[in-house]
C-alpha cells in the first residue's frame, strides 16, 4: 500500500472550501493532521479549535503549531460525544472536521449532535471515514461505518449532503451543511 492511496487532509480540506477568517473545529483532532493545515488556511483572522480527549495528542498539536508560528489554534481537552463536550459556544463555528473518528466513537449520534450544536446555520461539516476494514489495515470490520449508513446518521441529525467526494482509496468523504 502506497501512502498516495491514503486519505490526504489537505486535499480533503479543499473540498470543504476553507478560507481566511473562518472558525473551524477539528473534532477528534488526533495528531493534528487537519489542525495545522487548517490553521494556515484560516490565517491570523481565523481560528481552529482542536478538540481531543487524549492529552498527549494535544501536546503534539501545540508543538506543531508553535514550531510553525501558528497562533490561531485553540487546544480543547474535551469529549466530542457528549452534549457540550467540546466546550465550544453554540452556533459559533463555520465548519467542522470529523475525519477517521466516526468508526471509533461509541455515541455516533452524540458526536453528530455536538457538531450540529456548535455549527452556525449553513455551516459545513467534512466527514471522512474508512470504506471498509481492508484486511485490518483499517479499523476492525465490526467498527466500520459504511458510507450510506454514515450519510443516514448525518441526515437524521439535521445535516444535508452538499457533495460526496473521493477521499482516497480507503476512505469516503462527504461535505454536508447544517440545515437549520
Amino acid at each position: 500500500m502506497g501512502l498516495q492511496n491514503f486519505t490526504n487532509p489537505e486535499t480533503n480540506i479543499r473540498e470543504l472550501g476553507v478560507h481566511e477568517g473562518m472558525v473551524v473545529a477539528d473534532l477528534g483532532a488526533g495528531t493534528g493532521a487537519y489542525t495545522v493545515p487548517l490553521a494556515r488556511l484560516v490565517g491570523e483572522s481565523g481560528r481552529v479549535y482542536a478538540v481531543e480527549v487524549q492529552k498527549d495528542f494535544l501536546s503534539n498539536i501545540k508543538n506543531s503549531a508553535t514550531d510553525q508560528g501558528l497562533k490561531n489554534v485553540e487546544l480543547i481537552w474535551g469529549d466530542i460525544e457528549r452534549p457540550l463536550g467540546t466546550k465550544i459556544k453554540e452556533g459559533s463555528v463555520d465548519a467542522v472536521i470529523i475525519s477517521n473518528v466516526l468508526f471509533q466513537v461509541e455515541d455516533k449520534s452524540g458526536l453528530l449532535r455536538e457538531a450540529n450544536r456548535i455549527l452556525k446555520t449553513g455551516g459545513k461539516m467534512l466527514l471522512v471515514d474508512w470504506k471498509e476494514s481492508f484486511g485490518n489495515l483499517g479499523p476492525n470490520k465490526d467498527s466500520v461505518v459504511p458510507a450510506d449508513i454514515a450519510r443516514e446518521m448525518c441526515e437524521r441529525e439535521g445535516f444535508v449532503l452538499k457533495k460526496d467526494f473521493d477521499a482516497g482509496e480507503y476512505h469516503y468523504g462527504f461535505v454536508m451543511y447544517k440545515n437549520s
